[in-house]
């Protein structure tokens, strides 16, 4: 008989996301199991530094905390743990919450995974660790595990691992494998997938989303969902706007299955419910992505607060006033933000902000002798003069790099309730002679761009198609967002941007109009920087990857925007011209 779905929930998207959701979790409504992602780019950078304070730490301490109420229901509703908020230290989170069920008197048995820290094989590294899959998770479970905690997962595969074990997949099993990492990329950030950070979010109420959970069959396909009674929704257009987040190309690639994602079919299964379906999978590729963080150098940054008129003239005094002291400095950058207003009713409004940022290998370049050079201009500067913050020290920046190794190089260890370790082995990887990326669709004739100042070039994205013999549209001057929604976020020192559409029509025009040479145009931090566009037609969505745009890495915070979380919206606040007939009413909402 085949088993009943596996109803899988999500309770942290990030360290420090809403500290009583694993309890809402579990109290809002059943479930098999309930999972935790505490780790990014960033997060294994303060894990780091905490472990060079004491290296007993280097795990999630919050995770603790939540537990301390948490694990005493998930006993009584009979719910597994599965979580990465191990860290860099997973056996030592993994004692803790044995000490916790100890103190609070719940009888759990605890087991972790382990093998993915290779710190000690990359020279100068703060933290090197290899993104190992769920099948480490798969066996802690199978050995009678209520709680997993792991290091360095995928953030997937705290879903694919429990799936695998509920319904005794083998490494073989691509298709429904592949199905469950979906799933579990829909699930892995949380309320991102119900609402939160959503193009149009005025649709629904989404001041405090409830937190997603999936139901998964047998074969792999999924019901995305959460507990009734939560606030946010899921929808068709939620649900794509989080599987386009933090992906790039077709194909996404993972330790235990290559998921395709231009076969993902997503349907309405009524309110709050969107089912995915017809995921196929691949097998893995042989090498294994290692994230490596390293202590950068030392940064700090002073905004100087430009009022009322001669704005550019007030910052450039400012610059002048500082080119002495910044020499000799590695690097310092100046930013300035027409946030001023002609004729202002308040003085905010009126105002503009002029940011330094500086770093270097030396702390005391940047430190205090760097800030007090700019104090001191208080008296003698441009009129007006103030700083938006008293000055600080120096801070240390990590920088974040990708390496890849063979897989079979990795010692993926699942260490069980009874302390045997057992090692997992490594599937079976992709043939050489395996399909390449699908191509980038082709660009539609190349056009003149004008500067940026008003979005797209006049014309573009209403002429008819080249060579198709019909007449010119009726076009609107709108913005992109009038029409499309888009997510956005970091790889590294890498963006992606996803851009989705909810119709036929819309996607046609999306499809022929959104050329790498017009995203360049409308976003033009992005020229000179390679830009890749992948299609994924079933969603009706393009993917762009912006490779450099975060130099080393959002720890290093050299861009107003450091994960590019906004890149999406700025897009969609860029203007061109949009067929009339594609539009929604004034009051419509989009997708």
């Amino acid at each position: 008989m085949s088993r009943r779905p596996l109803r899988i929930g999500n309770a942290s998207g990030f360290y420090g996301d809403r500290f009583s959701a694993l309890s809402e979790m579990l109290t809002g409504g059943p479930l098999d199991v309930l999972t935790g992602d505490y780790l990014a780019e960033l997060t294994m950078l303060i894990l780091g530094r905490d472990r060079l304070k004491n290296p007993d730490l280097g795990y999630a301490k919050t995770f603790l905390r939540q537990l301390e109420e948490g694990l005493g229901l998930a006993h009584e509703r009979g719910v597994r743990i599965v979580t990465n908020a191990g860290g860099l230290h997973p056996a030592g989170l993994a004692d803790a919450v044995r000490a916790l069920a100890a103190k609070v008197g719940v009888p759990v048995s605890v087991a972790h995974v382990e093998g993915d820290d290779l710190t000690s094989r990359e020279d100068g590294a703060l933290t090197a660790n290899a993104y190992l899959g769920g099948a480490g998770i798969t066996a802690c479970l199978r050995a009678g595990a209520d709680v997993v905690v792991t290091g360095r997962v995928t953030d997937a595969a705290l879903v694919s691992g429990p799936a695998a074990w509920w319904f005794d997949w083998a490494a073989e099993d691509h298709d429904r494998l592949a199905g469950a990492v979906v799933a579990g990329h829909v699930l892995e950030c949380g309320t991102q997938a119900t609402g939160g950070n959503y193009s149009f979010f005025t649709a629904h109420d989404v001041r405090r989303p409830g937190f997603p959970l999936a139901e998964i069959s047998a074969d792999g396909s999924a019901v995305i969902t959460k507990h009734p009674g939560t606030g946010g929704a899921v929808t068709t257009g939620t649900v794509t706007a989080q599987l386009l987040y933090e992906t790039q190309g077709a194909r996404y690639l993972g330790p235990d299955v290559t998921a395709r994602l231009d076969t993902v079919r997503l349907t309405d299964d009524g309110a709050d419910r969107v089912r995915i379906s017809g995921v196929r999978g691949e097998h893995p590729p042989a090498s294994l992505k290692v994230g490596v963080t390293r202590i950068g150098g030392w940064r700090n940054e002073v905004v100087f607060v430009l009022t009322g008129l001669d704005i550019e003239a007030k910052a450039e005094l400012v610059r002048s006033q500082l080119a002495e002291t910044l020499e000799g400095v590695a690097d310092a950058a100046w930013t300035l933000a027409r946030t001023d207003h002609a004729d202002a009713d308040t003085e905010e409004a009126a105002s503009a902000l002029l940011r330094l940022v500086v770093r270097d290998p030396s702390p005391d370049r940047v430190g205090r002798a760097l800030t007090a050079k700019a104090v001191e201009l208080a008296l003698g500067s441009y009129p007006g003069f103030h700083v938006s913050a008293p000055p600080g020290p120096a801070q240390p920046y990590g920088v974040f790099a990708s390496v890849f190794v063979p897989a079979d190089e990795v010692p993926h260890t699942a260490v069980l309730p009874d302390g045997t370790r057992v090692q997992i082995p490594t599937p079976p990887a992709a043939h050489p002679a395996s399909p390449a990326e699908p191509a980038a669709h082709p660009a539609s004739p190349a056009f003149e761009a004008r500067g940026s100042g008003g979005g797209a070039p006049e014309a573009v994205g209403g002429a008819a198609p080249a060579g198709s013999g019909a007449e010119p549209r009726e076009t609107v001057r709108a913005p992109l967002g009038a029409l499309a929604g888009a997510r956005s976020g970091d790889k590294g020192g890498d963006a992606n941007v996803g851009v989705w559409v909810g119709t036929g029509p819309a996607w046609d025009w999306l499809r022929d109009t959104l050329t790498v040479e017009l995203f360049r145009t409308l976003l033009p931090e992005t020229r000179g920087l390679a830009v890749q566009r992948h299609e994924l037609a079933d969603l009706r969505a393009l993917n762009f990857t912006v490779t450099g745009i975060l130099g080393d890495g959002v720890a290093s915070g050299h861009r107003f925007d450091p994960q590019a979380k906004a890149l999406g919206e700025w897009l969609r606040a860029r203007h061109l011209d949009i067929p009339a007939h594609l539009l929604p009413p004034p009051e419509g909402t989009g997708p």
